[in-house]
């Protein structure tokens, strides 16, 4: 299994070319949307390029629970109710949600997801 800094270099590659974004934006705490600019397009291409640099299949909603985020189960008012963050937390055990469970409006989860989670997301494919 590649080290966690060989992820990373694979993962910053994948995101680099994906977003015509410079090699030194790509920081383990940048968020994909608000530092790196992705939009919902993008993360089709980006999960691409991780699927075949890595070898790994993603299934569609694995990586983005957008599902979630739609759902009137999980969200009250434009805000991600309790059931909704505990989906997330199932769904996406790769990821650092503490700051999006201080303010959990669905507006602010697009800038939740870090290039730190998306090595982690890789390194869980990667070791199951």
């Amino acid at each position: 299994m590649p080290s966690r800094d060989e992820i990373f270099e694979k993962v910053k590659t994948a995101l680099v070319d994906a977003l015509g974004v410079d090699d030194d934006e790509v920081s383990p705490s940048a968020t994909m949307v608000g530092d790196l600019g992705a939009e919902s397009i993008d993360f089709l291409d980006i999960v691409f390029r991780l699927e075949k640099s890595f070898g790994i299949k993603i299934p569609r909603g694995e990586l983005f629970p957008e599902d979630v985020l739609s759902s009137t189960e999980y969200v009250t008012n434009g805000k991600v109710n309790a059931a909704g963050i505990a989906a997330l937390k199932t769904r996406m055990p790769f990821a650092d949600l503490s700051k999006f469970e201080a303010n959990p409006s669905v507006q602010n989860f697009a800038n939740t997801l870090t290039v730190e989670d998306m090595v982690r997301y890789v390194q869980s494919k990667l070791s199951a």
